[in-house]
């Protein structure tokens, strides 16, 4: 368990790293704020197309045999980013990520009822899904901190060794975990035709891709509208990472039981924050407030989703389908933040932020009238 919630982190902190470090990439690279949000943009777009096909592929493969090829090859993504002379390789780069995020993802999040007896399965997908809060609070702040000391490149470049580190761990820590049954594409098809599933997938890419139509560019807020520097960016970083360590665990514990009104909760908290966010600027005090608040209800959101699959029967397809649309939404959130950040103003992302979360709250709760699964 531990192995596989240290590649979440290392999967996460890849994916995540470049809104820490977007202002300086752009410097270097020669590009705008919102171009140099592509690197968001493409591997969410590549995971959400690799996450069903390489669960297609890998049919009856050992799982712990893939989870250690795509974490090889997350360390020369990052290593290659590390590298990139130009803006187009540096795209390239991330571009093998949304490979690697796609796969890992499509596989680690269904692992819990593998690894752990059938009471400890909600505690043991908090402990996987902790991967991604924990690297909020130490991975993307960790890397803003690593390249304001020795610039952005050396940041890839110390997550590329970590890489190659947790290949080497998983490998060694995990035991077989041969295919219990190959995927379909019809079982994919399924997912969308089952309703209670259905309905996760379009909630998952409302709340999603609202939460990183914002967050993509809080490191631009932080600055121009609350007059943050480097050093005020990271702390606030960090403080929204351990309040999404809190919200992690939280939601996970009650997600395992009502997946649907835990999600609820989280869509309406993320929507209230980002909402205030926009109509309150020009503080640093209040806006690290309301990112703690925005860091403890989207901590608990991945899990939550992945408890509602598992609550609603859909499996290892289910799962697949859940990382691509997420991942779908974290590019569409990405590159939607920058043509508002680029054709308006930074505060407005938020207010798009907070529009799509609510909308996901509205249709989370509206589900529930409908039919009892994950409620």
């Amino acid at each position: 368990m531990a192995a596989v919630a240290a590649g979440t982190f290392t999967i996460v902190t890849s994916e995540m790293l470049p809104v820490g470090l977007l202002t300086p990439i752009g410097a270097d690279l020669g590009v705008s704020d919102g171009t140099a949000g592509l690197m968001m943009t493409a591997p969410g777009l590549v995971a959400a197309v690799s996450a069903p096909l390489i669960t297609l592929a890998a049919r009856r493969l050992d799982r712990r045999v893939v989870l250690c090829g795509l974490m090889a090859l997350l360390a020369v993504a990052n290593l290659l980013a590390a590298l990139a002379p130009v803006y187009p390789v540096m795209l390239a780069a991330r571009v093998l990520t949304g490979v690697s995020i796609g796969g890992f993802w499509a596989f680690a999040v269904g692992l819990a009822p593998r690894l752990a007896p059938e009471p400890l399965v909600g505690r043991a997908a908090a402990t996987i899904a902790s991967g991604i809060a924990v690297a909020s609070v130490l991975g993307v702040p960790a890397g803003t901190f690593v390249a304001s000391v020795a610039g952005w490149r050396a940041a890839f470049a110390a997550v590329a060794l970590l890489s190659v580190a947790l290949c080497v761990a998983l490998a060694r820590l995990l035991p077989a975990l041969p295919a219990e049954r190959a995927a379909r594409l019809s079982d994919l098809w399924r997912v969308w035709r089952a309703g209670p599933l259905r309905v996760v997938l379009v909630v998952t890419a409302l709340v999603v891709t609202g939460h990183f139509a914002a967050y993509t560019y809080v490191r631009p807020f932080l600055e121009q509208a609350a007059g943050a520097g480097a050093a005020a960016v990271s702390a606030v970083l960090l403080g929204y990472g351990v309040a999404g360590v809190a919200g992690n665990f939280a939601a996970g514990a009650r997600a395992a039981r009502r997946p649907r009104g835990v999600l609820v909760t989280l869509a309406l908290l993320i929507g209230v924050a980002t909402a205030l966010l926009a109509a309150t600027p020009g503080s640093i005090g209040p806006a690290t407030a309301l990112l703690v608040l925005w860091g403890v209800a989207y901590g608990g959101v991945s899990v939550t989703l992945q408890m509602w699959v598992v609550r609603a029967g859909g499996g290892e397809a289910g799962m697949a389908m859940l990382t691509a649309v997420f991942n779908a939404a974290i590019s569409l959130g990405a590159f939607a933040g920058g043509r508002v950040v680029d054709g308006a103003s930074v505060p407005a992302v938020m207010w798009l932020g907070a529009g799509l979360s609510l909308a996901a709250a509205a249709v989370a709760g509206i589900s529930g009238r409908r039919t009892t699964n994950g409620s």
